[in-house]
């Protein structure tokens, strides 16, 4: 029997990111575009409400700000769904709970990148942090994005920390090192270091280098346009429809946590 396809609703429709994702659920057949919705002040352009919008869908995408989407979680736990697909950046630790305490009622997907290269690229630098020795090789990790980008270190570039903290059995808030400026003395063995840059229209380049004495390991990753983000967000929520309660990332999705 032929499965009905996914109804979607998108969060932040009138965002860029929220645009893109209408026209490909609209391109995909396996999905339907049930609902768009933005802003409560926001009207017109086929716009409904929130609650109109979770009324309508299966899942919700969201592309959207930390504040915005903890807060959709909570409110979809509340009603007891849709599954939500959350690509929003930059959550402090009181929008992760929220969104960690929904995720008990309902599935949620929350993801630093939906992009299937990236991900591929967070499970090598993952074993190449297990295998290199963090005595002998220093980790770094670049990102650069475009200049409207609100929150640094980028999720994605935080996911590859992860990855290498992961990999050496450290937590990463006990080695990052965001910022140098000044007298910093030497680097301390084990550190995980960042670097940030904002400008122009760049949509996302990454990179993890590590570094010893008379050699060096790049492993990285550039993104060339959006609509890889929007197809990895569309695998995600066919992915979690159906899904039982529970917070997931794109490394469950690809198959990639066993």
């Amino acid at each position: 029997m032929t499965r009905p396809p996914v109804r979607i609703a998108i969060a932040g429709a009138l965002g860029r990111m929220g645009r893109q994702m209408a026209e490909a659920v609209r391109a995909d057949p396996r999905l339907a575009l049930a609902a768009r919705f933005h802003r409560p002040d926001s009207a017109g352009d086929g716009l409904v409400s929130r609650d109109e919008a979770l009324a309508m869908a299966d899942v919700v995408i969201d592309f959207t700000t930390p504040g915005a989407s903890a807060d959709l979680a909570r409110f979809c736990a509340n009603r007891g769904g849709p599954a939500l697909v959350v690509g929003s950046t930059g959550f402090d630790a009181a929008e992760l709970a929220d969104i960690a305490d929904a995720a008990k009622t309902i599935p949620i997907v929350r993801s630093g990148s939906f992009s299937l290269g990236l991900n591929m690229l967070v499970g090598l630098v993952a074993q190449a942090a297990r295998t290199l020795d963090a005595d002998d090789w220093d980790a770094e990790i670049f990102e650069a994005h475009h200049r409207h980008k609100v929150d640094a270190p980028s999720g994605t570039a935080l996911m590859l920390g992860q990855a290498v903290a992961g990999g050496r059995g450290v937590e990463l808030g006990a080695v990052a090192r965001r910022v140098r400026d000044g007298l910093v003395a030497a680097r301390p063995a084990g550190e995980i270091g960042f670097a940030v840059t904002r400008g122009g229209s760049m949509i996302g380049e990454h990179s993890v280098s590590f570094c010893a004495e008379g050699e060096l390991v790049t492993l990285s990753h550039a993104a060339g346009d959006r609509i890889m983000f929007a197809r990895g967000a569309i695998a995600a929520a066919l992915w979690v429809s159906g899904r039982p309660s529970g917070q997931y990332d794109m490394r469950d999705v690809l198959g990639l946590n066993g």
